[in-house]
């Protein structure tokens, strides 16, 4: 028996492209018979995507599944499909218990009422009692930061204004299944932050999570699973970790080319001799780089600098006095650690003759290394971005026994509060 509070088989939706059709008389289609009784009119053919084709996958309770995949891959259709919005044209999906959706900012809320009044309207489209509604009322508005406007028309609120709303009454009306598009990227970080720890509360709470975004961080903070959807279709599912690092490898990948001046070109590169992953940066660590070098370098400088996607620099060394000869080289840089968080980061590699960190010198060679460096470790760090800094260091914390005040002794309390005081009477008697 099949436990899945989301059962989806088959999914498929098509949509017909084209513009309308200019308004036709009868005149104009006799008038087309007449002049081509043979021909095929194939302008009036509709033409049609699929959206969406062929998607099955189940969904227990509890669970936190994340959506990604490129902008148009079909990630808001399918959640547009489970939440009974529109409806598939071929497959279908089974879903065991009530549904809270947060699509598109001002779904399921009506223009002309009010803020009060849509709170109301949305819990009653969930199949809410107005007394359920009652007792998470003024945690809904305290959410949602509206309060001085809750008795203004919906089309009066901003963007942001509406999705917090929207939002706030998702989150607190306690569907069984919440579905959350990347509509919270309208929100400022702050509130972003708020909606991240609400949905990870809600996911503690025993209920079920399905989450589009394009913010992996995102992703692996909240999601233990990951189906990619790519052109209407999955494309991989699985562990966080494992769906993440393949689709940032595959589509996120710096199309920058080697400002190669002639005397000096970087090949290829890999991280510890096999990919440009690192699965695990609390051991050693080591980036080949092959670089092909027509003429020699003499008294040569070689940097490397690992920087986010803010390109801010993370890490970088520095090495001088290279003498090398021409022909194919590989360069070994080894790194007892490399703790770095989860994530993508670019290569930059650098090359002078005749140089060093101080004086510099002549620039031979500029490379990004294509791919990038993709982290693939496992977070170890705080769970929320904000304070988990930019090192994956694993930390334990231990807790000594609590020592009454009573059990101190009069010597040890002196010396724990006034140290200093206790070291100059040692110095005065001469110790």
């Amino acid at each position: 028996m099949n436990t899945a509070v989301i059962h989806a088989e088959g999914l498929g939706k098509r949509y017909r492209v084209g513009e309308r059709e200019r308004y036709v008389a009868l005149r104009d289609i006799l008038a087309r018979v007449d002049t081509a009784p043979f021909r095929l009119d194939r302008s009036s053919v509709p033409d049609h995507i699929w959206a969406l084709r062929d998607v099955s996958f189940d969904v227990h309770q509890g669970e936190v599944i994340g959506l990604i995949g490129r902008n148009g891959s079909g990630k808001t259709t399918l959640l547009k499909l489970l939440s009974r919005i529109t409806r598939p044209t071929t497959g279908f999906a089974n879903i065991r218990g009530r549904v809270g959706s947060l699509l598109e900012v001002g779904t399921g809320f009506h223009p002309e009422l009010t803020g009060r009044e849509n709170i109301y309207l949305s819990g009653a489209v969930l199949g809410m009692k107005r007394s359920e509604i009652n007792a998470r009322f003024e945690e809904i508005v305290a959410f949602s930061e509206v309060e001085r406007f809750l008795d203004t028309p919906l089309k009066h609120f901003s963007t942001g204004m509406q999705m917090r709303l929207a939002f706030a009454v998702a989150a607190h009306l306690e569907p069984e299944i919440l579905l959350v598009d990347e509509v919270l990227a309208v929100g400022d970080i702050e509130f972003q932050k708020k909606c991240l720890g609400k949905m990870q509360e809600v996911s503690r709470s025993g209920r079920t999570i399905v989450f589009v975004s394009h913010q992996m961080n995102q992703i692996r903070r909240l999601c233990e699973r990951v189906i990619w959807i790519n052109s209407g279709e999955i494309w991989q599912s699985g562990p966080a970790c494992e769906v993440i690092a393949a689709y940032e490898e595959a589509s996120l990948r710096p199309n920058v080319a080697s400002e190669c001046r002639g005397q000096a070109r970087f090949l290829r590169w890999s991280a510890c001799g096999v990919n440009n992953v690192i699965s695990d940066g609390l051991g050693e660590v080591t980036l080949h780089f092959h670089l092909q070098l027509p003429k020699p370098i003499s008294q040569g400088h070689f940097g490397v600098s690992i920087m986010d996607r803010e390109s801010a620099i993370m890490v970088g060394w520095g090495f001088d006095n290279l003498d090398l000869a021409p022909g194919t080289h590989e360069l070994v840089l080894r790194m007892p650690i490399l703790p770095l968080r989860p994530g993508i980061y670019s290569v930059m590699c650098s090359l002078f003759n005749d140089g060093n960190n101080l004086t510099g010198g002549e620039s031979v060679e500029r490379w990004h290394a294509v791919p990038p460096l993709l982290v693939n470790a496992p977070p170890r760090a705080h769970p929320r971005d904000r304070f988990a800094g930019v090192l994956n260091v694993p930390a334990e914390l231990e807790i000594g026994q609590p020592v009454a005040l009573g059990e101190l002794s009069s010597e040890s309390l002196a010396l724990s509060v006034n140290p200093v005081g206790d070291f100059s009477k040692e110095r005065a008697a001469g110790k």
